[in-house]
């Protein structure tokens, strides 16, 4: 009998959140109100932070954060090359130049070195994405003195020094969207510890009741929304402990296989759980498809694929050689003896 597929990722829903959604619906509020006010209010308190936005998605919560800077035509922003197309859209959105930056080949992360190389009098932003639920080097980041974003889209509670991720920036982003850390279907989150930015961030999330005009977003969040979102803020802590369980069984049976594992800092929350094969990607993903688990490259195609004149050898190799395993919250212990089992078999095959 045929095994029931182990998908790459899936959101971890319960009946909490199904009863949260249903009594806003039935509510008749189901609009911008009071349960996104709630949500910002916590989603603030949670992340250490003393002002948050709730916006309709990632896309546009670094959208917003960079109209919050004002970048505009003329100025630059460095975003790393191993991240998904979202952060090159929120940039030209802005009409304002991307400039692509290598990673560090161990974390995954933008390269610190690498943007002291590209900062120019242009530069406006640094968006510093925290890839894969592990903080990129925010200390030697900081000390640019160029305002940062930090894109926490995959990092929602990972912490540096027990500080968490969002809180170093002039701005952090989150997403919420249904396969991140934690989920409101669609949605994101604005946080910044400057009252005039995060204000300026909420004129602009809508496009209306403003008495001087201005080219303003349709980005608002629904009640329905945030109430799902404040019942996965809740369960967040129970998320991530799962998550590095998980974490741990996999280090402890991929630990002496050819397979180069992820960093194991203290503060990383594990979104997602790469291997390094080597250039045997589609051959990976191809043997672990055979026996019913999901897996996939942890970044479509990096953002130098798409743009002339860049050189990310780092990018390039991670793209070429990493592997997603499935690693969630709602991953039972099944399933992971199955992922483990088909690793270690696959493993032994593809490198001998």
């Amino acid at each position: 009998m045929k095994k029931p597929l182990i998908p790459h990722s899936r959101p971890t829903i319960g009946q909490a959140e199904i009863d949260a959604v249903s009594r806003v619906i039935a509510s008749g509020q189901i609009a911008q109100g009071k349960e996104v006010a709630a949500f910002e209010a916590e989603f603030a308190r949670k992340m250490g932070v003393k002002y948050a936005a709730a916006v309709s998605s990632g896309t546009a919560a670094l959208h917003l954060a960079l109209l919050g800077l004002e970048v505009s035509k003329g100025d630059e922003v460095i975003v790393p090359s191993f991240v998904c197309t979202a952060l090159l859209n929120a940039v030209n959105y802005t009409g304002a130049t991307p400039v692509i930056a290598d990673i560090e080949p161990q974390t995954l992360n933008i390269d610190p070195q690498d943007v002291a190389a590209k900062i120019k009098p242009t530069t406006k932003a640094i968006v510093v994405p925290h890839m894969f639920g592990l903080m990129a080097d925010i200390e030697n980041l900081s000390r640019f003195g160029v305002p940062l974003i930090e894109d926490c889209a995959q990092s929602a509670g990972a912490d540096w020094d027990g500080r968490m991720a969002g809180s170093f920036g002039k701005m952090g982003i989150y997403s919420f969207y249904a396969t991140k850390v934690m989920t409101c279907g669609e949605g994101g989150m604005v946080v910044s510890d400057d009252e005039e930015v995060i204000d300026r961030v909420r004129r602009t999330r809508a496009y209306d009741n403003e008495n001087k005009y201005a080219v303003r977003c349709n980005y608002k969040m629904t009640d329905f929304q945030a109430a799902m979102g404040r019942r996965q803020l809740g369960n967040l802590d129970d998320f991530i402990a799962r998550r590095r369980k998980i974490a741990a069984t996999y280090r402890k049976a991929f630990g002496n296989t050819e397979l180069s594992l992820p960093p194991t800092d203290a503060g990383h929350i594990y979104y997602r759980y790469n291997l390094n094969v080597g250039h045997a990607v589609n051959d990976w993903i191809a043997e672990m498809r055979i026996v019913q688990i999901a897996c996939a490259r942890p970044v479509f195609k990096p953002l130098h694929h798409y743009l002339e004149g860049y050189a990310c050898p780092r990018a390039e190799d991670a793209y070429a050689q990493t592997v997603s395993i499935p690693i969630y919250p709602s991953l039972s212990d099944g399933s992971v003896d199955r992922i483990v089992k088909a690793v270690s078999r696959i493993s032994k095959k593809l490198n001998t």
